[in-house]
């Protein structure tokens, strides 16, 4: 890895290490929009001026869009998390190493 990699992963490790900003994502994740009040409930326990600026910084890197209908994550938004599909495979094989071992 480079150091260019190392800065462009870092800055996107920093802006969804912003709290909530993955599950704010996540929701979006089916590829229909969401309203700012249907979002909030998608994401439980978010309070809305939390969710706001989680969209608007969100909307600033590129990741989403508000259209017609709502939020919806955009083109590189799927991309990104498409690629997070694999981290949720991982999730659950690395889950299932931790459970006890049944005898």
């Amino acid at each position: 890895m480079t150091s260019k990699d190392n800065v462009a992963i870092g800055q996107l490790l920093s802006l969804l290490e912003s709290r909530y900003a993955i599950r704010v994502l996540w929701a979006l994740k089916d590829g229909h929009p969401q309203t700012f009040r249907i979002l909030q409930d998608s994401v439980g326990r978010i309070t809305p001026n939390t969710l706001n600026t989680r969209l608007k910084e969100l909307r600033a890197a590129g990741l989403l869009t508000h259209g017609r209908d709502g939020y919806l994550a955009t083109p590189m938004g799927l991309d990104m998390l498409k690629r997070m599909g694999d981290l949720a495979a991982f999730a659950n094989k690395w889950m299932a190493s931790l459970a006890p071992a049944k005898t």
